[in-house]
């Protein structure tokens, strides 16, 4: 059932994407979407930051008038996924966010932290071009953090390390000892034309590099978001069969509210530096993908 209303909803909004003029002016501010001159300005900053980012074409008959021909969409490869979300294990209870969203909310796995952390984070928390030269020049925290849920993401106010999730031990080896089965990804993101925002899209691989079936892929996505926030669907860009896609209905709201939070701490969030948000904020939906490469930029206050 989940299948059919997902095949009747991505063919309504091709039609809808359609019709849908082209943003021109810049409403990154009032409702978190972007134009696509920001996204190819978010993309060239990323691209700059984390080089395993790279712009690319695609099939040439697939091309978008409205971004340049060179830079239609990011990829970058062998991302790896070192194990499944099965083999993850939370301490504390989830909670769900929003459960009357029919497209199943978004699943909080840190609300055990203390309340008392948020506002201060919160207030610290300002993605400006200081704090990423601070950490370039040796500066900037080093330590590595897991980036959380969407709507969680917001109410935190940053990244902070989860030490609530242990790890099932790896599979011994026919050699004896143990090793590590490693699946890899090819992650991509493009821009969606109806909802104005980023859309994140994935294609898998075993450890022989044989693409995954879309049962397989789906042991790599939070149980509470595949099939439902994670689908199936054509790549607008590339050819072949469907891919699994991070569906962008949440994404300006979220980027709306985290820039609302970012204001009244008293800090600034430039649209350049959405896509590094973006990579922050999609991985509670994809947390065995290790896919973010910009876990050393700094968050601190402007000044």
């Amino acid at each position: 059932m989940q299948n059919i209303y997902n095949s009747v909803k991505s063919s309504g909004l091709k039609v809808a994407e359609f019709l849908t003029p082209v943003l021109r002016e810049s409403k990154f501010r009032e409702t978190g979407v972007i134009n696509p001159d920001e996204f190819v300005a978010a993309g060239d900053h990323l691209v700059h930051h984390c080089p395993s980012w790279q712009w690319a074409v695609g099939d040439p008959t697939n091309i978008k008038d409205y971004l340049p021909a060179d830079k239609q969409f990011l990829i970058t490869r062998n991302v790896p996924c070192y194990k499944r979300c099965q083999q993850m294990e939370y301490k504390g209870e989830e909670m769900i966010l929003d459960n009357t969203d029919p497209e199943g909310g978004w699943v909080d796995t840190h609300h055990f932290h203390k309340p008392e952390d948020t506002e201060e984070k919160i207030a610290e928390m300002t993605l400006d071009e200081k704090g990423v030269e601070a950490q370039e020049d040796g500066n900037g925290s080093d330590e590595d953090e897991d980036a959380l849920d969407m709507d969680d993401f917001i109410e935190k106010g940053g990244l902070e390390e989860d030490d609530n999730v242990v790890e099932v031990s790896t599979k011994p080896s026919s050699q004896g000892g143990e090793i590590v089965c490693t699946r890899t990804y090819d992650l991509n993101i493009t821009y969606d034309k109806y909802y104005q925002t980023p859309r994140l899209w994935l294609t898998g691989y075993n450890e022989n590099r044989k693409p995954l079936t879309v049962e397989e892929m789906y042991e790599d996505f939070s149980a509470d978001h595949a099939n439902k926030t994670i689908t199936m669907e054509t790549h607008p860009h590339l050819p072949g069969g469907p891919q699994a896609s991070v569906h962008p209905c949440k994404h300006a709201q979220t980027m709306k509210k985290l820039l609302d939070q970012i204001t009244e701490g008293g800090g600034d969030l430039m649209v350049h530096q959405y896509l590094i948000v973006f990579l922050k904020f999609v991985q509670a939906i994809i947390p065995t993908i290790e896919y973010d490469f910009t876990q050393n930029f700094s968050f601190g206050a402007e000044k």
